[in-house]
């Protein structure tokens, strides 16, 4: 174990290094209306109550990503949950591959949710919301959601990212 004091810059490494040790659910964010057709991807996504007037969770978003400023301007966006075959996917709205055209929907199938945000055709489940409230802190908008409607695909293994890394979850059972 390793306690020092740090700078600012050890600090921010070695918060990096510990985040890096956490597994998340990748996530695909999306968005559409005036203000745009927007995705990116997440691993800051979360629930924050089943309970109050409607279910509500919380995503964040880098201020550089144009998805930041569309889910400001929409009001609403969705939040699908990527399946462990879906890599390819989140890397496309990573930005780490590119298609030569530019339009990193087209690395996947689409369906029109019930609001008229983009679902992940056959996603593990993918909700729309409406955006409660939001704040910036530090380099990202944390949005709080009150979710509208819910799909819930297939049953299947979720992709999860830790030790920078894709992998899926394995039963210790």
């Amino acid at each position: 174990m390793s306690i020092m004091a740090h700078t600012d810059a050890a600090l921010r490494e070695q918060f990096l290094q510990g985040m890096s040790r956490v597994a998340s659910t990748v996530t695909v964010v999306t968005t559409a209306g005036d203000a745009g057709t927007q995705g990116v991807t997440v691993s800051a996504m979360s629930s924050v109550s089943a309970d109050g007037e409607r279910p509500t969770l919380l995503v964040c978003v880098h201020h550089r990503s144009a998805a930041a400023e569309a889910i400001r301007n929409n009001g609403r966006f969705a939040v699908n949950i990527l399946r462990a075959e879906e890599a390819t996917v989140s890397d496309h709205f990573a930005g780490r591959l590119r298609r030569e055209d530019g339009d990193k929907f087209a690395c996947t199938d689409w369906e029109a949710g019930p609001t008229g945000q983009p679902h992940i055709a056959g996603a593990l489940a993918a909700f729309d919301c409406v955006l409660l409230s939001e704040q910036r802190i530090g380099t990202h908008h944390l949005f709080i959601g009150g979710v509208e409607e819910l799909y819930l695909g297939e049953s299947g293994d979720p992709l999860i990212y830790s030790n920078r890394q894709y992998g899926r979850p394995a039963s210790i059972q």
